[in-house]
């Protein structure tokens, strides 16, 4: 903890208010656990051991990855990894109760103390603590931690688009509390009264958690204060408490109503603070701080969101957590640099695409101004496959793993509201994202599953509405966008009929889908919609989300996860610009030419007073300038250094920018967050043949002194992709619930009844249609293998069947324009000797007077990198 919050905190903790220090302090300690870890990938034997010799294990820091370094493959290892710790303990120390916190640990994590096994966690996304008292002693302890990131047929999720890689990717620290104490997350914190007075006043109403871990029963008293924007005591409330002993009880408190409080908003995000302090009689027992906000929101089905009173139409983007280099092992730092992205080109509403995401991460928004889309990690991807590899049916396939499953998504949905409900950024709790891409006798299965988890949100926190993300399909009387408060929908979704201003609130949850490399062009990417359609609903749709804000990594290959408007080093595309024009009214800067590359210029977000501790980090930007200091385009290949001093880039002490590789220089200018686990000041060069090289120094703090030739540097992790030992190609079936769209469409004949695998429905273009068409997003860059068509009945279909990688250049794969046949059905196969056909779209297009309808189209292919 800094030292200067904990004497503000332990000031505020004593009895009164601002009373002088007593003699004794909170006994709760919060130590960051982030540094100086050893790992080994593997499944060790013994590891767990304190005597088993990690000398050649790798010296590493929290967060990390299995995958560092990692640059946008579509593979990544999968299997174990072993961390270990040494760490001291006094015999004072064993006095008190003794937790291990993990912010993120993908996916199962076995935590052992001097060899004893302490907590065992399913669930990548969501943290957990490890009660360790019973197994510490006074001086060394070890913990070593056992983790594995295999596809598991019963845990959530079983499939999805990102990648999945193992490791302890968030902080870690090491919590002492008194036995008698507030729990994990034990606060909540509510302003009942805000919204019927108009946000003129509210009381406070907070609900803690104290558990009694000693073998007495005791009388308690918690004394909670509320602190103004300007650490004021402006309430206090208190109450007395009989606890048994290893008992825990809920505590209910609700201060005097506080007239004219600071409301939160994205343009002034005003934060008030709870300080709970737990005593008996007058000796302070435990003491925890909580931030919240006043705000009231209103989602309706008619006039869209309202926040305070006042209409928003919220403008959002779909973020992932992953960044060049470092994968999903990203830093708080690192975190609020992308909210602050998203902020400075006018987003107002970030949805945390699809998983939990870190504490810190809905901290940033919270203090930056953004809306928050919360959401659970149930979510599924076209083309999947029964089982296996994260390319599944999003709801199990075989009855045996249902159980398990529902219990996992339930357990990570709790665990989500418990972590961030004091977060007044986040607006909702969302329970999926296109969970509907599962085999179709699971749907049954998904609607069951939506079910209860709207039930469970709506119990623990009643104060959010559930929504259900990516609700678009299924279409007919499998539904399941009616099924909570608010129906997120994705691509098509906004166009197609049946989601027309439905019965309960509705958002835009993705359009876009946008491929780009940088720079890319300057437009907005309305992708799967056209402008007029997304701003189509204005007046009663909520809002709506771009996919996505960033380039991520995939398992669909990197023309999926380079949809983003900012490339996977954080530099943005022009499509940010628009966007930041569009938003914000900030017009795009002049765009860099050719020219003659003279010099290197480099620069860094910071560059004092940065954390050594696994939560900071700097963005390095290096660009590439002429003679006279003005940006060119030009992209030689770059070297950044470490000329003296701490600190690791993800390929260790050094990494090479080349234009053709994974680890890119593109448009003149090349990206990369640098970190380090010691203090002192790193000297960082960058170079190019032939260019007068940049330096720049870094200042980091909070740590041991680096030490030339004594402290541990970083492993040299030279580049290379990782692939998987030989596997056969799989050919996947797409087609059935993926995006559709169309010219025009008779009433209730939509695009979506041509792929919702349903050959008894169909879509039908309007009878003045004079240049009907339909097409499918397949949302991969497929290698073609099949297009199989069917018509709603056989009749002579006149016709051509295109295919493009863009929807912009298309080639005809089958043409029918002047047959006079009558079919059925229409069948192209693509030779596997022949020279590959690629595409991601297929269209088909009639002539005019042609019958112009579709009742099903499917299509296969093995999905490319």
């Amino acid at each position: 903890m800094n030292p200067k919050k904990l004497i503000i905190l332990f000031l505020l903790c004593t009895p009164g208010i601002w009373l002088s220090a007593q003699t004794h302090i909170s006994p709760r300690s919060s130590i960051n656990f982030n540094r100086e870890w050893k790992y080994m990938r593997g499944d060790i034997k013994g590891a767990e051991q304190p005597t088993y010799n990690d000398r050649e294990w790798e010296s590493i820091g929290i967060p990390h990855s299995f995958s560092i370094p990692y640059f946008m493959s579509n593979e990544f290892y999968i299997g174990y990894g072993w961390y270990r710790k040494l760490f001291r303990l006094t015999e004072e120390d064993l006095s008190q109760k003794i937790f291990l916190e993990f912010d993120g640990v993908f996916q199962e994590a076995e935590i052992f103390i001097n060899g004893q096994q302490a907590s065992r966690h399913v669930g990548g996304y969501t943290g957990f603590q490890a009660d360790i008292s019973s197994l510490v002693q006074a001086g060394d302890n070890l913990v070593a931690v056992r983790v594995n990131n295999i596809w598991k047929p019963n845990v959530a999720p079983r499939a999805g688009e990102h990648v999945f890689s193992g490791g302890i990717y968030r902080n870690v620290r090491l919590t002492k509390k008194s036995p008698v104490h507030i729990d994990w997350y034990g606060t909540f914190v509510t302003t009942p009264d805000l919204g019927r007075n108009q946000g003129k006043a509210s009381a406070v109403r907070v609900e803690t958690e104290i558990c009694n871990h000693s073998g007495k029963d005791g009388e308690y008293r918690l004394v909670t204060r509320i602190l103004s924007p300007e650490g004021k005591v402006i309430a206090t409330v208190e109450n007395k408490e009989t606890l048994a002993a290893h008992s825990a009880k809920t505590v209910f408190q609700t201060t005097k109503r506080l007239r004219t409080p600071s409301l939160w908003h994205p343009e002034h995000p005003v934060l008030y603070k709870v300080i709970s302090s737990l005593y008996k009689g007058k000796e302070l027992l435990d003491c925890d701080e909580t931030a919240f906000g006043f705000r009231w929101f209103e989602w309706t089905a008619d006039q869209g969101f309202f926040l305070n009173g006042k209409h928003l139409f919220f403008k959002g983007a779909n973020v992932h957590q992953d960044q060049a280099g470092w994968g999903d092992a990203v830093t708080e730092a690192a975190m609020r640099r992308d909210v602050r992205m998203m902020k400075e080109a006018g987003f107002d509403l970030i949805r945390g695409s699809h998983y939990p995401h870190a504490p810190a991460f809905s901290k940033a928004c919270d203090e930056e101004g953004m809306l928050f889309w919360s959401e659970a990690p149930f979510w599924g991807i076209g083309g999947f496959q029964p089982d296996g590899y994260w390319n599944a049916s999003a709801y199990p396939a075989s009855e045996k793993d249902y159980k398990g499953f529902e219990e996992s998504a339930l357990q990570q949905l709790k665990e989500m509201i418990r972590i961030h409900r004091n977060h007044p950024s986040i607006v909702t709790w969302s329970m999926c994202n296109e969970a509907f891409f599962s085999t179709p006798e699971a749907i049954p299965g998904v609607r069951h599953l939506l079910e209860r988890m709207v039930k469970l949100s709506r119990q623990l926190d009643p104060t959010r509405p559930a929504a259900i993300g990516g609700a678009q399909r299924p279409l007919g009387k499998d539904r399941i966008d009616l099924i909570g408060d608010i129906a997120g929908y994705n691509g098509d979704g906004a166009t197609l009929s049946d989601f027309q201003q439905p019965a309960i609130p509705s958002v835009i949850s993705e359009y876009g889908s946008t491929t780009a490399e940088r720079p890319g062009a300057y437009i907005p990417g309305w992708g799967d919609l056209k402008k007029n359609d997304g701003w189509k609903g204005l007046h009663w749709r909520s809002g709506q989300a771009i996919w996505c804000g960033f380039d991520h990594g995939s398992i669909a290959g990197s023309r999926l996860g380079k949809m983003g408007i900012v490339d996977y080093f954080r530099i943005p595309k022009r499509s940010w610009y628009w966007y930041r024009n569009e938003y914000a009214r900030v017009a795009p800067p002049e765009w860099p030419q050719e020219g003659t590359p003279a010099q290197l210029k480099l620069e860094a977000s910071e560059t004092t007073g940065v954390q050594a501790d696994g939560t900071d980090d700097v963005q390095l930007t290096v660009s590439v300038l002429d003679s006279d200091g003005r940006r060119l385009s030009n992209s030689p290949s770059v070297q950044l250094k470490i000329v003296s001093g701490p600190g690791e880039f993800p390929t260790g002490r050094s990494i090479t920018f080349e234009k053709n590789s994974d680890i890119r220089i593109l448009d003149g200018q090349a990206a990369i967050a640098f970190r380090s686990y010691y203090a002192g000041t790193a000297v960082i060069e960058a170079t190019s043949p032939g260019l007068a090289p940049a330096r720049i120094e870094i200042l980091f703090e909070g740590a041991p002194t680096y030490e030339p030739g004594l402290t541990p540097v970083a492993k040299e992790r030279p580049y290379q992709r990782f692939v998987r030992k030989a596997h056969k190609e799989t050919v996947q079936t797409f087609g059935r619930n993926n995006p559709t769209f169309s010219s025009s469409q008779q009433e209730a004949q939509n695009a979506g009844l041509a792929a919702d695998g349903n050959s008894t429905t169909y879509w039908q273009a309007a009878a003045n249609d004079a240049s009907p068409s339909w097409t499918l997003d397949t949302e991969k860059g497929l290698i073609l293998r099949n297009i199989h068509v069917c018509f709603p009945k056989a009749e002579i279909y006149r016709y051509v069947i295109e295919v493009s990688e863009d929807n912009e250049r298309w080639s005809t794969a089958l043409n029918k324009l002047d047959t006079t046949i009558a079919e059925q059905e229409a069948k192209i196969s693509f030779k596997v000797q022949e020279a590959p056909v690629n595409a991601r779209f297929i269209r088909i297009r009639f002539v005019n007077k042609s019958p112009a309808a579709i009742a099903e189209v499917e299509v296969s292919g093995i999905v490319r990198d």
